[in-house]
């Protein structure tokens, strides 16, 4: 059992900075293929419209452009996908295309500061040797945005980063995109200019889609069965075993909501929260159960707030960013530096508030979780894709609610990767626009590269 819960103060979180290290890098691009076949359940990697970053590779490596890859979030896995996209199909296409790069071909790029501290710190010493730069993501990390900022507008390759702040489980919804890549985009147009540059500066959006080579519905079964077990759900004996979407979505459905009593309860019983009723009569079920949902999550959210001192007017995303690095603040801290000394008690007292500024931090990242959840995903198409997102979702909470480790998934079965490059945003014809009004502008970008990226979700 992995728990998740930290139950001592420590040193403060340490910027990473990049250390890029090219034979690295060509060790993992030689290994990238036999990690993918034995570590993942990833068998086809393919992109439409390579050509279009095999052209802006051309123009980088001319001094031309500066550019930088904003890819969607679905999936841990989606490193990889990228890797495996600049690595091995940039290269293909340029080759088959008589166009000459400069090897390598890679990308710096933006990874949370919190990776490590689930994932391992060998996992972070290797993104930064990758040339990665890590960010706070509810703080002004200024080291962070003054590294990314420096690789954007001088760094030796392009920048990638994930304008989703987060993994969302899903597919085809695309979450809130936080304002920070249009901030930097800006940024780099304003230090080019500075250093009498004539770059273009460009976002290009990239969307990423998996996809079941054998839609996965025994796998899905037998895990729902599972979860049922665990929330103490007995399920009719002639649903069990029965692989039709009918079925499945019932027992789906009827998982959801016990779940949401339970988790209702909870915070009714243990943390006297007073969560509204929402009326039968005024919705259909699953915009009952969205309501429900929205407000479970926000009193969640609040028994984080209220222990931290937070207010509770942003949108979900934004308080959660604002929680986490609430916590981060009350577990790691300056006196706990290797030149400071303090006496055991002390070192207890702040054991005990690290050790509570986990426990509300619990509450946090089951709201992460479900951020993107809209109620009606699978009925509005109840594809294998749609249920097993849906199921692994509920998967995690679980597992977070047993002390268990939600982040590394169960493997349903093999699948595919469509990858869409899409249309280059130009950052710097908004120059003027910028200057006129920078809250504006970069709201306007943000909204702009939003849609983007909903547009390269591809219908199945």
């Amino acid at each position: 059992m992995t728990r998740q819960l930290i139950t001592r103060a420590q040193p403060p979180l340490e910027f990473i900075p990049p250390r890029f290290n090219p034979l690295l890098l060509q060790g993992c691009q030689i290994f990238l293929p036999l990690w993918l076949r034995n570590k993942t359940h990833l068998r086809d990697i393919q992109a439409d419209n390579v050509e279009r970053l095999v052209d802006l590779y051309s123009q980088f490596q001319q001094g031309k452009i500066r550019f930088l890859m904003a890819f969607r979030h679905p999936s841990v896995n989606d490193p990889y996908a990228m890797a495996y996209l600049l690595w091995k199909l940039v290269p293909q296409v340029a080759k088959q295309k008589g166009i000459s790069l400069q090897s390598p071909i890679h990308a710096h790029f933006i990874y949370d500061r919190g990776i490590p501290l689930w994932a391992g710190a060998g996992v972070g010493w290797l993104m930064s040797h990758l040339g990665g730069t890590s960010i706070q993501r509810g703080t002004a990390d200024l080291l962070g945005l003054r590294s990314a900022r420096s690789l954007f507008s001088e760094g030796a390759f392009p920048i990638a980063a994930a304008p989703e702040g987060a993994t969302n489980g899903h597919n085809e919804i695309v979450s809130p995109i936080e304002p920070g890549i249009a901030q930097l985009g800006f940024w780099c147009v304003n230090d080019l200019q500075k250093a009498h540059s004539h770059q273009e500066v460009l976002i290009v959006p990239i969307g990423i889609q998996y996809h079941y080579l054998i839609p996965p519905w025994e796998a899905i079964e037998k895990l729902l069965t599972q979860l049922e077990l665990d929330t103490g759900i007995n399920c009719p004996t002639d649903l069990i075993g029965k692989i039709d979407e009918s079925s499945l979505y019932q027992r789906l459905f009827s998982l959801g909501e016990h779940l949401l009593s339970l988790m209702e309860n909870f915070y009714r019983e243990n943390y006297h929260q007073t969560i509204p009723e929402v009326a039968p009569s005024e919705l259909e079920q699953n915009q009952i159960l969205k309501s429900r949902l929205q407000n479970l999550l926000n009193v969640a959210l609040q028994v984080a707030e209220q222990y931290f001192n937070l207010p509770s007017n942003r949108n979900m995303v934004e308080r959660c960013r604002r929680v986490e690095q609430a916590g981060w603040d009350y577990i790691y801290r300056e006196e706990f530096k290797s030149n400071h000394s303090l006496s055991s008690v002390e070192r207890g007292l702040a054991d005990r508030v690290a050790e509570e500024a986990s426990l509300r931090m619990w509450h946090m990242r089951i709201v992460e979780n479900f951020v993107a959840v809209t109620g009606h995903y699978v009925k509005e198409k109840p594809s294998a894709e749609r249920f097993a997102e849906t199921i692994l979702l509920v998967w995690s909470l679980v597992n977070r609610i047993k002390g268990e480790n939600p982040y590394f998934r169960p493997q349903l079965g093999k699948q595919t990767v469509s990858m869409q490059v899409g249309e280059p945003i130009s950052i710097s014809a908004r120059w003027d626009e910028y200057k006129a009004n920078r809250r504006q502008a970069v709201a306007a970008l943000t909204t702009d590269l939003q849609a983007a990226l909903e547009h390269l979700i591809l219908e199945t």
